[in-house]
């Protein structure tokens, strides 16, 4: 898909900049999202991901750049733009002493939907968050998932154009977590658009049409995942662990990777053609070795590096 113009986009963010303090938390950042695409946003802890979000939905104003969606302009417009997005957070904010109806209830309330008009639309929203049957339970009665899709559910309730999902699947066991993942897909056939941003590297190649990868708040890459990984990587990866694994990186076994890092126990051999390494391998029984495609988790490690970050 190429890129929108800022014209064509549903949203356009361009040049936006944020400074607290001394600190440049976005540096000159530009991206656009286009009509039922999901536009992901990955980069480790303290790359800019939150702030750049908090700047597209009005909560944070920008130093420098500008905002548009869907024909109008942030800040002017802002209160025009908020009641076509629908927001899904990291924290619960549901309200407790709410039942699932209630939430959805007072929260349409706050667009200036009537009640006649969002209790029409609440048995649907259930049905489509897979609660129907939990409809009189209050939030602390639902599992983790049940409350993922109960917000996802509210964040629908104005019948947004754009979804901004901050990491909507963080705490969620696999199998809710897939769940989730088939009602956003839902959500994309139906022509809505999506920013999401996710710690989950198989969610973003799963979902997202395209990719901006931030690293200390610029934007280092953008593309769709394959594309991606096709330009920055070797097509095979091979793993190696066990006793003695980092002792062979340094052996007659380099020469047949084009690439080599180490984390932790585990070497990672990057190559455009794996068979004469694995036959290489062979003879050093006692390691074990993982054979398999380069994915967005190498991409990420190789852009952004393998070195933990604090929170920030």
């Amino acid at each position: 898909m190429p890129h929108p113009s800022p014209s064509t986009a549903l949203f356009s963010a361009q040049h936006l900049s944020k400074r607290f303090g001394a600190n440049t938390v976005v540096d000159d950042l530009s991206f656009e999202i286009a009509p039922g695409e999901c536009l992901g946003v990955i980069g480790p802890n303290g790359a800019g991901k939150t702030t750049t979000v908090r700047m597209c939905l009005g909560l944070t104003a920008p130093d420098g750049g500008s905002i548009s969606a869907l024909g109008l302009q942030m800040p002017r417009d802002a209160l025009a733009i908020k009641a076509q997005i629908g927001v899904v957070t990291q924290l619960d904010t549901l309200d407790p002493d709410f039942n699932c109806e209630e939430n959805l209830l007072v929260y349409g309330r706050y667009f200036g939907l009537k009640d006649r008009e969002i209790q029409k639309r609440i048995p649907a929203l259930l049905e489509f968050a897979s609660l129907t049957s939990k409809a009189k339970a209050k939030p602390g009665e639902l599992s983790g998932g049940m409350k993922r899709r109960l917000s996802l559910a509210r964040a629908l309730v104005n019948d947004p154009k754009l979804l901004v999902l901050d990491e909507p699947t963080t705490g969620l066991d696999p199998q809710a977590r897939h769940l989730m993942w088939e009602r956003l897909q839902a959500l994309l056939q139906q022509g809505k658009s999506i920013l999401l941003t996710t710690h989950f590297m198989d969610e973003a190649e799963r979902l997202c049409s395209r990719l901006l990868v931030l690293d200390h708040g610029k934007k280092i890459a953008e593309g769709k995942p394959r594309d991606l990984i096709a330009q920055h990587l070797e097509p095979d990866v091979v793993e190696v662990f066990g006793v003695g694994a980092l002792q062979v990186r340094e052996g007659p076994l380099r020469a047949l990777a084009a690439r080599i890092e180490v984390s932790g126990e585990t070497v990672f051999f990057y190559t455009e053609q794996a068979g004469a390494l694995l036959q290489a391998l062979a003879a050093h029984p006692q390691l074990r070795t993982l054979h398999r495609p380069a994915n967005l988790e190498d991409l990420f490690l190789k852009l952004t590096g393998r070195q933990i970050r604090e929170d920030a």
